[in-house]
């Protein structure tokens, strides 16, 4: 029989890309809850129209009847939680809405998984699953040396990275307190279609089009590690039905880079597809203020997942951020949809709220 899969958030970012990958590539059937914020975009799954392994629901992973009634009309052989408040950025100028969807929100998606699960029968339980997707950003900032394993102490330094922080131990919690089957990815920076163009990658490939300045954060040396988006989907699938349950999985791009290398690639790839004579991007480098607690490093170890899983990234930063500006230069009519919406590529975070 096919597997009924519940995906919260699945209109976001990385949330649109798995279903995508699900549904058109493994034929799973695929519920999704979304609340439509902002950053939610039903054109992402537009390819699902009319798709019958494809559902979509519009709702708050907070409201308790409606995830209640969700989870008992479509009886899910997983939960796969993406809903949440992501932008650092955001978190700075409006931290409300982080507590309110991150903590609170993942309380009550936890509570409701727990009430089905202690339903269940047989292979139905056995088999059950609820992963929750979170970020490196909960582990702080690193030095000039070292890896964020699943053993780093958290530390986190903004109020996103505190509220995922949060509802990570909550889920661990819900493991060891009552025995509900779950699974914790951190991931490192995803890139890759769709995402919103609030975002560096995004953000830069936009603006470069139309030749205004790049804003660069502080002297551009922060360094992430890069994941391109496929890689992490595919990641989350293989945890999910190869995990062990209670554990928790670093995914990592092992692509290492500077933003502002980051931002030479764009340019350098976008002067090369979309040329302008007599002009060079890279011209357009802008350094402004960083912002408030801007993590330094960040850098996975994947060895975990990599080792007892078997899985690996298949994309390099190269190949990848190619792939992305070539999506990005075929698909204008989905950015320029999304900028007509609340977002226009203007400076978030700035201010430190007193």
């Amino acid at each position: 029989m096919t597997q009924t899969w519940l995906v919260t958030g699945g209109a976001g970012f990385i949330g649109g890309n798995f279903i995508l990958q699900q549904v058109l590539d493994k034929k799973r059937k695929i519920i999704n809850l979304d609340k439509l914020t902002y950053a939610g975009n039903l054109d992402t799954l537009a390819q699902l129209d009319g798709n019958d392994n494809y559902t979509f629901i519009q709702g708050d992973i907070g409201d308790n009847d409606l995830v209640a009634e969700i989870i008992k009309k479509h009886q899910p052989d997983f939960i796969v939680n993406f809903a949440a408040e992501s932008h650092v950025d955001r978190s700075i100028d409006a931290p409300d809405d982080f507590i309110t969807t991150n903590i609170v929100g993942t309380f009550n998606l936890l509570k409701q998984a727990l009430n089905y699960y202690q339903t269940l029968v047989d292979d139905k339980k056995d088999n059950f699953r609820f992963l929750h997707v979170s970020t490196d950003e909960v582990y702080g900032s690193l030095g000039e040396t070292g890896l964020f394993t699943e053993t780093t102490p958290y530390s986190p330094n903004s109020p996103y990275s505190a509220s995922k922080a949060s509802s990570d131990h909550l889920v661990r919690a819900y493991y060891h307190t009552y025995g509900l089957p779950v699974l914790t990815t951190n991931c490192s920076n995803n890139y890759g279609p769709f995402q919103f163009p609030e975002k560096l990658i995004p953000l830069i490939i936009t603006k470069a089009l139309n030749f205004e300045p790049l804003p660069v954060y502080g002297d551009g040396k922060n360094i992430r590690d890069w994941l391109y988006v496929q890689d992490h989907c595919s990641a989350i699938e293989t945890v999910i039905l190869k995990g062990k349950v209670g554990e928790v999985y670093n995914v990592g791009g092992n692509e290492e880079k500077q933003n502002i290398q980051v931002v030479h690639a764009l340019c350098d790839i976008l002067d090369e597809l979309r040329p302008v004579a007599g002009k060079c991007r890279r011209d357009l480098v802008t350094y402004v203020t960083d912002r408030p607690g801007h993590d330094q490093r960040y850098a996975i170890d994947s060895s975990k997942l990599q080792n007892q899983l078997g899985w690996t990234p298949s994309e390099s930063f190269a190949s990848g951020i190619r792939k992305t500006v070539e999506w990005y230069l075929d698909n204008k009519k989905w950015s320029d949809r999304v900028l007509d919406g609340s977002y226009a590529g203007q400076r978030l975070g700035q201010e430190k709220v007193q």
